[in-house]
């Protein structure tokens, strides 16, 4: 796919029938998979292959766990399914787990403490829980390794993000998610983009301080895609407006309580 990857989408329409690969270097590959329902709260999973072992980022609800292995299948048996990250507790990312772990009781669940006080709502407890405080470092048995970036309130208490070192692209969750009918893999105009985004984060992101301290955590690191879980994702090139949309947003706190300095 050349060095740009994500930029090979840029104006292109994808099929929404089978998976789309985003990067691939040696033994490692990145997929998004998504849904095929054309809705404004357009959930994307995606799937990481490295060597043997496989890696489904916020797998989704369980009305589309159907669909979505379905795609995997496209891509490897689904029973081989080894881990799944889940950025935070909501139904839209995380409620498929118990059909995972009904699939494979073998999976291990990577997340925060906090979401794990709330995931056994869904109606299973007896899984491997890899708490990503005590190992902010995941490494695959080839030698590749995720990274995982705490993101406070941004929504959720115990959200963070998955950074991918080989790709340098960063999994964000609820971070840069969009609201879009008009919908395409990778956002072509940012500042159009950012009206969608608004719709969002206006509403769901706690403050400020909460948004403008996670961009401090990203300080130094390496940023060649930014992949949220609804919207569009955004290429290399967006990366530096992404991060000042984030520095300059007011949302939630900043809003209900304006009067308050």
């Amino acid at each position: 796919m050349g060095t740009d990857f994500l930029e090979h989408y840029r104006g292109k329409m994808i099929s929404l029938d089978e998976p789309t690969l985003l990067y691939e270097e040696s033994d490692h590959r990145i997929y998004w998979l998504g849904i095929e329902e054309e809705t404004a709260f357009r959930c994307n999973v995606y799937l990481i292959c490295s060597g043997e072992e496989y890696i489904l980022i916020d797998p989704g609800s369980r009305q589309y766990f159907e669909q979505v292995k379905r795609r995997v299948a496209q891509v490897v048996d689904p029973n081989k399914i080894n881990a799944l990250i889940l950025c935070h507790q909501d139904p839209d990312v995380a409620a498929s787990m118990v059909d995972w772990l009904e699939l494979n009781p073998a999976i291990t669940i990577i997340s925060s403490a906090r979401t794990n006080v709330l995931l056994p709502h869904y109606g299973r407890s007896d899984y491997t829980f890899y708490d990503i405080a005590d190992h902010m470092q995941y490494s695959f048995k080839n030698g590749k390794k995720l990274r995982f970036i705490e993101a406070p309130f941004l929504h959720f208490p115990g959200a963070f993000t998955t950074y991918d070192e080989t790709s340098s692209f960063l999994f964000s969750g609820d971070i840069w998610a969009a609201l879009d009918t008009d919908w395409e893999l990778l956002s072509s105009d940012f500042e159009t983009h950012k009206l969608n985004m608004d719709l969002f984060h206006v509403d769901y992101m706690a403050s400020n301080i909460a948004a403008r301290g996670f961009v401090r955590r990203l300080e130094g690191i390496t940023l060649k895609g930014i992949l949220p879980q609804h919207g569009s994702i955004f290429s290399e090139k967006d990366v530096p407006l992404a991060l000042d949309y984030l520095k300059n947003l007011r949302c939630g706190l900043d809003i209900v309580y304006a009067d308050l300095s």
